[in-house]
C-alpha cells in the first residue's frame, strides 16, 4: 500500500530551544535551513551524520526523548556540541531524521513479512515467518519504540507512525483474509484488529526482557497468537493440518 511521507518539521524558531543545558551553545548557522533535516549532506558528512544518529539512538533509549539533549548526544558521539550543530539545529531535527530512517527500515521489514505466498504455510510456520523479522527489528532497534510513543515526540514522527500503523493493520487483514477465505469480511477485520493488538502487547513484554527470558516471552507471544487463530483455521491450503505449538 503506498504510504504518504510526512511533511517537514517546524523551523527552529517555531520548535523552541533544546532542553537540558543546550541553550546558548548553538552555532551561528543553527537557525538556517529547515528543521528536521541535517543541512550538510556532502559525502564527507554522511559518516558523521550516521555517527550522531547512532549516538542519539543510545541516548534516547537510556534517557527517553524528553530526558535527552544535544549535549548528551554530542558526548555519546565523542564530538563537540558545535560539531553536532553543523549537521542538526536541535534535538527535534535529530529525532526526526533518526525516526524517518527507522520507519523506512520498518516498512521494508513488514513489507517482506506480509506477503501472500505465506498463506501456503501451516499456521505455526506462517506465524514464525511473519513475526520473527518484526520482533527482531524491534529488538535490534529499541529507539524505534522510544520515538513512536509519547506525547512529547515531534508531531511529524507521530503522523508518519500513524500511517504505518494503519498500513500494517491493512496488511494483517489482507493476509488473514487470504489465509481464511471462508471467513466473513467483518470477522476478518475484527480478527486482524485483535491479532494486531495481541502482537503489540506481547511485543512490549518481549522488549522489557533480555536473553533467555526474552526468548521465553517470544515463545509465549507466538503461542498466544497461534491459540487465538487456530480455531478459525478449518481447512488450511492444500488440506494441510497446522502443527500445534506446545505451551512453553
Amino acid at each position: 500500500m503506498p504510504e504518504a511521507r510526512a511533511g517537514a518539521a517546524a523551523t527552529p524558531a517555531q520548535s523552541g530551544k533544546d532542553t537540558k543545558g543546550d541553550q546558548g551553545t548553538r552555532s551561528p548557522d543553527a537557525g538556517s535551513g529547515a528543521a528536521g533535516r541535517p543541512r550538510r549532506r556532502q559525502a564527507r558528512g554522511e559518516a558523521r551524520i550516521a555517527q550522531l544518529l547512532e549516538a542519539a539512538a543510545g541516548v534516547f533509549c537510556s534517557s527517553g526523548y524528553n530526558g535527552a539533549s544535544t549535549n548528551a548526544i554530542a558526548r555519546e558521539a565523542g564530538v563537540s556540541p558545535g560539531t553536532l550543530y553543523q549537521f542538526f539545529p536541535n534535538k527535534e531535527a535529530i529525532a526526526i531524521e533518526l525516526g524517518e530512517q527507522l520507519m523506512h527500515r520498518w516498512r521494508e521489514t513488514y513489507g517482506a513479512a506480509f506477503v501472500v505466498s505465506h498463506i501456503e504455510l501451516p499456521l505455526d510456520r506462517m506465524l514464525d515467518t511473519v513475526l520473527d523479522p518484526l520482533i527482531a527489528f524491534n529488538c535490534e532497534n529499541p529507539a524505534f519504540a522510544v520515538l513512536t510513543h509519547g506525547s512529547e515526540i515531534p508531531g511529524v514522527i507521530t503522523r508518519e507512525h500513524d500511517i504505518l500503523h494503519a498500513s500494517m493493520l491493512t496488511r494483517t487483514e489482507q493476509l488473514l483474509g487470504a489465509y481464511l477465505p471462508e471467513l466473513p469480511a467483518d470477522q476478518v477485520a475484527r480478527t486482524a484488529a485483535m491479532a494486531f493488538v495481541l502482537f503489540k502487547a506481547g511485543l512490549d513484554l518481549v522488549m522489557e526482557h533480555e536473553g533467555e527470558e526474552r526468548e521465553a516471552y517470544i515463545r509465549e507471544l507466538k503461542s498466544v497468537m497461534y491459540r487465538y487463530l487456530e480455531p478459525l483455521v478449518c481447512d488450511t491450503p492444500d488440506g494441510v493440518t497446522p502443527a500445534r505449538i506446545d505451551t512453553p
